[in-house]
């Protein structure tokens, strides 16, 4: 089952993904230009949890293959 998405946490990643189309959106790290759809719906869901919004957790498979270096 899929997990639930707030509307708050929609708005957050409709708005990167505006940016992203625009050209403005840049990732923290770097300051490169985000092109990646993928991308861009990720910052915008990182954002959506940082203000506190209804967003399920990262994916168990991500966070494993993260540990093990």
């Amino acid at each position: 089952m899929a997990g639930k998405y707030s509307a708050s946490s929609g708005r957050k990643v409709e708005r990167a993904m505006h940016e992203m189309k625009q050209g403005k959106l840049r990732s923290g790290s770097s300051g490169a230009k985000v092109r990646s759809r993928k991308q861009a719906i990720a910052i915008g869901l990182s954002e959506a949890r940082r203000s506190g919004a209804k967003v399920p957790g990262k994916s168990a498979g991500k966070k494993a293959l993260h540990s093990r270096s």
